[in-house]
């Protein structure tokens, strides 16, 4: 089993005021291009010693909770609008995170950083506050003009590393601490919708580039590897149904798994699962897939976060098991993932029904108590990582912008 490095010191301010600097060779110094970032801890047996300890401060607090506490902490809500006391009357419902979409972004930093401070309601214990920033056609923040996707499969390695460097520098600055960004799918299909967004048409190149943006990202952010196993290999698009493929287990290993293995050994601190079904493995999508939660935990070594693509996706496929968001938020958690996330079809009351479906769901017996808990682990672990950060970020006048 991997264990992900727990940052040192802390990476990511409390109060983050960050140049978009890197040089256009590599990711940002720490010792030079930021001030107040130490190096992970240098010795593996550190690493694993610290990353147990904070996961066993993790589960004692969560031992604490009563149940319906522990549901909510695993739901990553949404609702629109820009209005800082709208948002943090909605976090009071107890939600573990809250992804910011288009509508949530105001025009000036300074009223985004204003948003992102009203999400947290207990500031000993932030959100995990996400955004998709890949850069290119999904970009959420103003500002992100580096480079991204297939613009860099045909650029070395290097420049991965500058332009995801900068671009988490961008998306901490705004006060948000996990990054929905790294398209770890690899395809040679130029029309497939998801090629523009990929980082390389093979799975070496695209491996080195993951590698590459998840090194880069994680001084800055929490970065996630997505759509596992790999949107590239079943074609359609996930936003209008349920895309399949009959490649079978030893064939994806081969291919599709490259370049999230890469992401994994990279460091990647949460893994997106997709709606997508490989028939072969699983006939059901791998977002509610035990099979491929297991593969990714056993095979791969992840032992991070795990999170679903956006729920509603699967309501706007049209099949009719998918049609009640309670039970995919309960079949989710009970496949594996350790943080549920809906935003299509949502409303400001879909979150607090989710959570109270899953609490339902472990008092009849369906969600098993030990799965509840440990996705709130996990995902209170890395909230308590993110929390403990202490470093502060400056702006570095002598570092040469990307682009």
């Amino acid at each position: 089993m991997r264990h992900r490095a727990v940052r040192a010191a802390g990476v990511l301010a409390t109060a983050v005021v960050l140049a978009l600097c890197a040089a256009p060779s590599a990711a940002p110094s720490r010792g030079g291009g930021v001030s107040g970032a130490a190096d992970p801890a240098g010795a593996d047996g550190v690493q694993v010693a610290a990353a147990d300890e904070l996961r066993e401060a993790a589960a004692a607090r969560v031992a604490d909770m009563p149940v319906a506490q522990q549901a909510a902490s695993v739901v990553m809500g949404h609702i629109g609008g820009t209005d800082p006391a709208a948002v943090n009357a909605y976090m009071q419902g107890g939600f573990g995170g809250f992804i910011l979409m288009g509508a949530n972004i105001p025009e000036s930093d300074a009223e985004l950083r204003a948003l992102t401070a009203a999400l947290t309601v207990d500031p000993a214990l932030p959100p995990l506050i996400a955004v998709d920033q890949e850069g290119g056609g999904v970009s959420r923040l103003n500002g992100d003009g580096f480079p991204a996707g297939r613009a860099l499969a045909s650029q070395p390695v290097a420049e991965t590393a500058a332009a995801f460097a900068a671009r988490g520098a961008l998306v901490a600055r705004a006060g948000i601490t996990v990054n929905f960004g790294t398209v770890a799918d690899v395809t040679a299909d130029a029309g497939s919708f998801i090629a523009s967004r990929t980082l390389g048409a093979d799975p070496a190149a695209a491996a080195e580039r993951v590698a590459a943006a998840t090194t880069a990202q994680e001084p800055f952010i929490a970065s996630t590897l997505k759509h596992f196993p790999g949107h590239g290999a079943a074609p359609g698009d996930s936003h209008r149904g349920i895309p399949s493929t009959g490649m079978t287990r030893e064939e994806w290993r081969a291919t599709e798994a490259v370049p999230f293995a890469a992401g994994i050994d990279a460091g990647a601190s949460l893994l997106m699962y997709g709606h997508l079904a490989y028939t072969a493995v699983d006939a059901l999508p791998a977002s509610l897939s035990p099979t491929w939660h297991e593969i990714a935990r056993t095979d791969l070594g992840f032992d991070g976060v795990s999170v679903t693509d956006d729920l509603g996706m699967l309501l706007s496929s049209g099949d009719p098991a998918y049609a009640d968001p309670v039970a995919n938020a309960v079949a989710a958690v009970a496949a594996g993932n350790d943080l549920v996330l809906m935003v299509a079809g949502s409303d400001a009351q879909t979150a607090g029904r989710m959570a109270a479906g899953i609490a339902a769901a472990v008092e009849a017996g369906t969600l098993p108590a030990e799965r509840l808990a440990d996705a709130a682990t996990r995902v209170l672990a890395l909230r308590m990582q993110l929390a403990g950060a202490t470093a502060t970020w400056s702006v570095c006048d002598s570092c040469t912008p990307v682009g």
